[in-house]
Order: C-alpha cells, then sequence, then structure tokens
C-alpha cells in the first residue's frame, strides 16, 4: 500500500463495497496483478480481470475508499485502473488516459482524497498526474521543473500538500507543492541521497520523508515540513544493498526497507531517529525485497520479493512473527508492489 495514505485508510468506509481487506501484488509475470482476501492469512485469489494489464506490473495501489485499483506496468498504456469490490473482486477496465504516460509505469499513488492519481515513468516528463472521479481527467500540467531522470516512485503527503518523486539522477528526489497540479519545487535537501532513489514514503503524519536509493546508507529520512529539513542520522544497522521499497507503519513507530541483498527486509523502531534494527525474520524472504507494505492495522508486514513464492506475509508486532503460509495459488514472477486495501468502517 502507498504508505502516504495509510491513515486515510483506515477510516475510509466501505472497502470498495464488500467490507474486507485484500492484499494485491503487481508482479513480473502475466496476470501481472494478483488480488486476494486477506485476515490472517491469504484467502482465495480472486478471479483475473477480463483485460490484463500489458506486461510486468510493478505497482499497485487501491484508493482511498478501496473502489478502485490501479496498477502500473512496463507495457502501454502503462497505467490500468479497475473498480474493485472486496468479495467479488475485478470490474471492467476503466478506460485509457488520452494523454498516456511517457514510458514504462514504474510506481502508481493515489492522493489521500482520491481525487488524483499519479504514476512515475521512465521517459520525460517522468511523473504524470490526472484527475480522477472514477476514470481519468485531463492530465495536469507537468511541473516547471521536471525531475531529472526515470521515475522510480512517487508519493503524495497525508495532508495532499505535496507530492514527491524518487528518480534516478541527482538530486535524486524531487519534492513539489500541490494543489490540484505542480506548484513550485521545493529545494533540494542540504544532504542528497547517495544515488539514485528507487522509493519514497512520507511517515503517517506527514513529518517526515524517507528515501529508499542505491549506495550506502540505502536509506535516508529528512524532517519534511515545508521542504527538507537535515538528514537524520543513518542507522547503525544499514540495509546490505540498493533499497527497492520503504514503507512506515500505520502509527509512524516502525519504519520497513527492503533491498537487494540478504536479509531482503529490514525494519527499525523510529522515534526522532532510527533505532536498532529489529531481529530477521526466522524465515527470510529468498531472494531481492522489491515492495513492503503494512496492514491498515499495523499488525502484518509484507514482502514482494524475487524467487518462489513472490510475496512473503508476516505477523508483526515491534517484531516478525512466524511467517504465513503461501498463498496456494502464487503470483506469477518476481513481486514488486505490494498494497493492501482499506480497512472497512
Amino acid at each position: 500500500m502507498d504508505p502516504n495514505t495509510l491513515k486515510a485508510l483506515q477510516g475510509a468506509a466501505g472497502a470498495g463495497g464488500g467490507g474486507g481487506v485484500d492484499i494485491a501484488i503487481a508482479h513480473y509475470t502475466s496476470p501481472y496483478v494478483s488480488v486476494y482476501p486477506w485476515s490472517s492469512g491469504f484467502g482465495t485469489k480472486y478471479s483475473n480481470p477480463s483485460t490484463l494489464p500489458t506486461s510486468k506490473g510493478t505497482s499497485v495501489a487501491f484508493s482511498p475508499d478501496g473502489a478502485d485499483l490501479a496498477v502500473a506496468h512496463y507495457g502501454s498504456p502503462y497505467i490500468s485502473v479497475y473498480p474493485w469490490n472486496s468479495g467479488t473482486g475485478f470490474g471492467t477496465k476503466y478506460a485509457n488516459p488520452s494523454t498516456l504516460p511517457a514510458g514504462k509505469g514504474r510506481f502508481t499513488a493515489f492522493s489521500p482524497d482520491g481525487a488524483d492519481l499519479a504514476v512515475a515513468h521512465s521517459t520525460s516528463p517522468y511523473i504524470s498526474v490526472y484527475p480522477w472521479s472514477s476514470g481519468f481527467g485531463t492530465k495536469y500540467a507537468n511541473p516547471s521543473t521536471i525531475p531529472s531522470s526515470t521515475g522510480w516512485g512517487v508519493a503524495f503527503s497525508p495532508n495532499g500538500a505535496q507530492i514527491a518523486v524518487a528518480h534516478s539522477n541527482s538530486p535524486y528526489i524531487s519534492m513539489y507543492s500541490w494543489s490540484s497540479g505542480f506548484g513550485g519545487k521545493y529545494s533540494n535537501p542540504g544532504s542528497l541521497p547517495a544515488a539514485r532513489c528507487f522509493c519514497v514514503a512520507f511517515s503517517p503524519n506527514g513529518a517526515l520523508i524517507a528515501v529508499g536509493h542505491g549506495t550506502s546508507p540505502y536509506i535516508s529520512v529528512y524532517p519534511a515540513s515545508g521542504g527538507f529539513g537535515g538528514k537524520y542520522s543513518n542507522p547503525s544497522t544499514t540495509p546490505t544493498n540498493d533499497s527497492e521499497g520503504v514503507a512506515f507503519s500505520p502509527d509512524g513507530a516502525d519504519l520497513a526497507v527492503v533491498h537487494y541483498t540478504s536479509p531482503n527486509v529490514s525494519v527499525y523502531p523510529w522515534s526522532s531517529g532510527f533505532g536498532a534494527k529489529y531481529a530477521n525474520p526466522s524465515t527470510l524472504p529468498p531472494n531481492v525485497g522489491e515492495g513492503v507494505a503494512f496492514s491498515p492495522d499495523g499488525a502484518d508486514l509484507a514482502v514482494g520479493h524475487a524467487g518462489s513464492p513472490f510475496v512473503s506475509v508476516y505477523p508483526w508486532s515491534s517484531g516478525f512473527g512466524t511467517k504465513y503460509a503461501n498463498p496456494s495459488t502464487l503470483t506469477g514472477g518476481t513481486g514488486m508492489g505490494i498494497a493492501f486495501s482499506p480497512a472497512a468502517a
């Protein structure tokens, strides 16, 4: 799930009309997106959408009311959105936007009020945002200062007043004011991330912004009120390689990072800085960590990864519990983005 909207999701009504919580995984092999009911374990996989995403699924996001499910993917149209009902599953795919994202969809996120949908992508302008109301509106104008290269991640702040894009080239992270369109770009952080940024997340209260990147320390966290503050000290035990996904817990007390090499996931207590890394799970994700999400109640932590079973979910309570059983029908290929649907009111 896009961690920026967790608080809003916890209070959202209806969960797409069915009242349950679901877990969605975007993945590299057909059908490119898989969704399961979730209740302290995987239920039976929902039927695939009648119109599949056209290529590798890279990111997935539920709208804050749970009524829609967006999938970013490699093949044109690069973003596919479906009505969603918890209980019945996918509806008929919405029409494509009239102006498509310019290249491979890397990440997608709804604004906290559900009125806008953003896609980070591989070709200039690297970020595209659309009004959303049961379908795509006309694409907003590009920011006056576009990200410098491939957009890998995008996140709205919890109050919807900022939008941040993680990208390949310096300054690696760009943050803009947002109000039904791009405002001015905030000044770059004084201490830049060490290399290209793959992912970005705001804390639930909007006070922090975390970015995962290549090159040690692989994770950087900044105060985010009115722009970037001074970078927090690095964790004493850093992730072991490129960080591909980052998520705060719903209460903001923990910060999870997935990365390229074993143990493939690292989680830290957070309280005005990194605490000592929690012990690794007893059953590690078997390969490169690509996506991470906490459940809406914070009781579970999901990791998308390379290597079968492609998704691993653990109970979470200030540490990893015993991994849940794999789904009876596995996803197709590397698990990339992960999202839990909103909790029913």
